[in-house]
């Protein structure tokens, strides 16, 4: 079974240049004619149970301080999962979402190593804009680096 992987990055980083803080998680699969928005597409729906409903709780707690929460309009090709499409390219999609406490985009990278391998590549980037987004950042960092892999590994579990 396919095991995601942290993988480095640094920054600044193209889909985000002023970025202040940034992570990847990679995971190889067998899916070989999969394209940067099939695997947002797969990822942001195999979300575990409990990934929801942290979330809605997530929405609850921001609700008051005026947080956005993501978009719901599940109709709407520019949008994939929660998250409006940012950027699309041949071998990346960038997700994202402009808030007052932060900047958060999720960049989708494919790469077809072989026939039979390809590489799906994660990228977390944030630009922290105040004392909120780093203590939101800093609270939600350990659900963070658990929801990500577990994604990716629910999406792609060969």
């Amino acid at each position: 079974m396919a095991q995601p992987s942290f993988v480095p990055v640094s920054l600044p980083h193209v889909a985000m240049p002023n970025a202040d803080w940034a992570d990847a998680f990679a995971i190889r699969t067998s899916s070989h004619a999969i394209t940067p928005e099939m695997a947002a597409h797969k990822i942001m729906s195999n979300r575990p149970d409990w990934v929801v409903h942290l979330m809605r709780f997530r929405d609850l707690v921001v609700r008051p301080f005026g947080l956005k929460s993501g978009a719901r309009d599940s109709t709407d090709p520019n949008i994939i999962g929660i998250f409006p499409i940012m950027a699309r390219s041949e071998n990346s999609i960038t997700l994202g979402l402009d808030d007052k406490h932060l900047d958060f985009r999720l960049v989708v990278e494919v790469q077809h190593d072989s026939p039979d391998q390809t590489l799906i590549r994660t990228t977390t980037l944030t630009k922290r804009h105040n004392m909120f987004g780093r203590a939101y950042l800093a609270t939600i960092m350990p659900f963070h680096r658990v929801i990500v892999p577990t994604m990716l590994k629910a999406a792609f579990p060969q």
